[in-house]
């Protein structure tokens, strides 16, 4: 635990009086009066602040400059050309972090031997531009020829398409809800969700952890808000029978039952704890990094219990999630207790949208964020996602670029 205690304070015994009050009693009456008056002095004189002159805060010489990059709504990762400008261009605009997905749609974007067994395709097969080239590996060495911090992004997690190949090969790896219903509407999406609780979806997921982890020269691994599961889910056969064997009776019907909530977020903090000591025994210097939904949703919502995550210590850098355009819920959810316990413990960013194919987020609101996380202290900033940083939105290319550089405008 990262919390630290000390030993509890003991009273002295009357009898055997503090070395201190046998001094005083030595002094007579005249020096007890000038060493007061002297003290009063001294108290008097330290309460004078010096004058100031006003000065905005300064750009933290060190701070987390984030971006995603995704697969979706984005081409950026299908081209060696478009991949080596974007990053070019982030390094010149002084971003130093790039989260790429490795696992999304139910597929790797690097070829998997571990994804090629369990389900028969690794890269979706929607993308041709993958299927012969190691894109990740080209994008980590030139990402680090540009200074660029590489924390690979677990995108999916537990979660994958209605109709991917691993869904397909292993419906018995699929959980439900109690109405024995799978989907799960993303959007215009649909989705359904590997059964966290079973082993041999453990599993896997984590064998392909340890894939990126070891083939890679990576700089960390992030998980997100699919590493969990939504709250109505865990009604499958399997999950249902080791509830009622570890607790004597079934399911409550309600999924937001205390104890049932409690038992499945337990059941994914296990395997989160797995994971960790898993990657670190295979490198240890890869950060473990954590980019959640706001505590206590994603606690009660996905069973995530990333406040206890974190101060277990499986955590070692959070990226909260704060996509709101309303100011006082951004600025509320940066004084909730539990980030500011993480911001005391770890390296604590906040993720800010740039915006989505159908949700245009104007750049200047952008900008108000980052600087209340600055003003509050917080390790940095990560963006979602690269498409909209310039694109995807009303406004032009050359104005969002413009406000990013001033922004961002040190090292």
């Amino acid at each position: 635990m990262k919390s630290r205690s000390g030993s509890p304070l003991r009273s002295r015994s009357s009898n055997h009086p503090h070395p201190f009050r046998k001094i005083v009693n030595s002094i007579s009456v005249s020096q007890r009066v000038l060493i007061l008056l002297c003290l009063v002095v001294i108290g008097l004189l330290g309460s004078i602040a010096p004058v100031r002159s006003a000065s905005p805060p300064a750009t933290p010489t060190s701070e987390i400059r984030g971006v995603w990059l995704t697969n979706v709504d984005s081409d950026v990762m299908f081209s060696p050309d478009r991949l080596t400008t974007a990053l070019q261009t982030l390094r010149q605009m002084n971003f130093n972090t790039v989260y790429p997905t490795v696992w999304n749609w139910g597929y790797t974007l690097y070829s998997s031997p571990i994804a090629q067994r369990a389900s028969g395709r690794s890269i979706d097969p929607r993308v041709p531009a993958l299927q012969n080239w190691d894109m990740l590996a080209d994008l980590i060495q030139t990402s680090h020829q540009q200074g660029l911090t590489v924390i690979p992004w677990f995108e999916f997690g537990f979660m994958t398409t209605a109709d991917s190949a691993i869904a397909v090969r292993h419906p018995d790896w699929i959980t439900n809800r109690r109405d024995a219903s799978q989907i799960w509407q993303d959007g215009i999406y649909q989705r359904r969700w590997l059964n966290p609780f079973k082993p041999e979806v453990q599993q896997f997921i984590l064998n392909l952890i340890l894939e990126i982890v070891t083939r890679y020269d990576i700089d960390g691994i992030q998980f997100d808000d699919h590493l969990g599961l939504p709250d109505d889910f865990g009604y499958d056969a399997y999950t249902v029978q080791l509830y009622r064997r570890e607790k004597g009776k079934f399911p409550p019907a309600n999924p937001q039952d205390p104890e049932w909530v409690k038992w499945r977020a337990d059941k994914i903090t296990a395997f989160m704890e797995r994971t960790f000591h898993a990657i670190k025994a295979r490198k240890q210097n890869v950060i473990v990094s954590l980019s959640p939904n706001s505590y206590p949703f994603a606690y009660h919502h996905f069973l995530q219990d990333w406040r206890l995550w974190e101060r277990a210590g499986f955590v070692e850098e959070l990226i909260l999630q704060v996509y709101h355009d309303s100011p006082q819920r951004f600025l509320s959810e940066l004084s909730r207790p539990e980030v500011q316990a993480a911001q005391r413990h770890i390296p604590t960013a906040i993720g800010l949208l740039t915006g989505l194919k159908d949700k245009p987020i104007p750049i200047r609101q952008v900008q108000q964020q980052a600087t209340w996380v600055r003003d509050r202290q917080f390790a940095g900033i990560s963006l979602f996602f690269y498409e909209s940083l310039w694109n995807l939105s009303r406004e032009r290319p050359e104005e969002r670029q413009g406000v990013l550089r001033s922004m961002l405008s040190s090292p």
